[in-house]
């Protein structure tokens, strides 16, 4: 029996690089998925392969109205959501502050910061009213701890980023919910190769190592934890 046996995870970001490879690990462990993106035909892949009691659906997570309308037609299906991994997060930068764009901002606020604002906050909702003590994860990030020179937008989107998850877990701690973070380093994929290619790629970290903390703040064995910004820098 799985560790996530009888157990509904939702998974932003599903088709993503971290979010696929999440999707796969807790579903070899049991879990029913609730597959969150916004391409429709990769979502259809991992479908394909996972197994057609998985869900999918497509939402602008930064949209109250669009994450409002999928909960309440998970909830209309009789689905509860026990855990939301949330890996949604982007980044720009390359430009001083004087030089950047109001544009770039708030994209990156929007993605980093709104999107974390309304999906969370619209599955606490959930968890509360459906009574379920669940399990919020967060991808957070290393550039939250400390500003860097040209990417004023993405760390400080980022650190109110960090922030949201310390405040929503002082107000969901008399419900039983814990919400954690996980802050990784720069991930080894593919994409990540490409745009770096002269990196030392022995230094990032494996989407799997995400994967584990991701796991681990959702089991019952995190039940005391709530607020941490787990670490993993390789």
């Amino acid at each position: 029996m799985g560790k996530f046996e009888g157990k509904t995870v939702m998974i932003t970001g599903a088709s993503g690089a971290l979010g696929s490879v999440a999707a796969r690990r807790f579903a070899a462990e049991g879990a029913r998925l609730v597959l969150v993106d916004r391409i429709e035909e990769h979502l259809d892949k991992l479908i394909e392969e996972l197994g057609a009691q998985h869900m999918k659906a497509m939402a602008d997570l930064g949209q109250a109205d669009d994450v409002g309308r999928l909960i309440e037609q998970l909830e209309a299906d009789g689905v509860r959501i026990d855990v939301l991994i949330h890996t949604v997060g982007g980044y720009a930068g390359g430009t001083p502050v004087h030089e950047a764009s109001i544009e770039e901002f708030e994209k990156q606020f929007y993605i980093n910061t709104r999107a974390i604002f309304v999906t969370c906050g619209r599955v606490a909702r959930h968890m509360i009213q459906q009574g379920i003590k669940g399990k919020i994860v967060v991808t957070l990030s290393k550039a939250a701890e400390k500003g860097v020179k040209n990417s004023a937008a993405s760390s400080a989107s980022k650190a109110a980023a960090k922030s949201l998850v310390e405040s929503m877990a002082q107000e969901l701690q008399q419900y039983s919910i814990n919400i954690n973070g996980v802050s990784p380093s720069t991930l080894d994929t593919e994409a990540n190769r490409r745009a770096m290619p002269n990196a030392d790629f022995s230094t990032w970290v494996n989407p799997d190592d995400i994967v584990d903390a991701f796991m681990f703040l959702a089991s019952e064995e995190a039940q005391r934890i709530r607020g941490v910004n787990l670490t993993v820098y390789g």
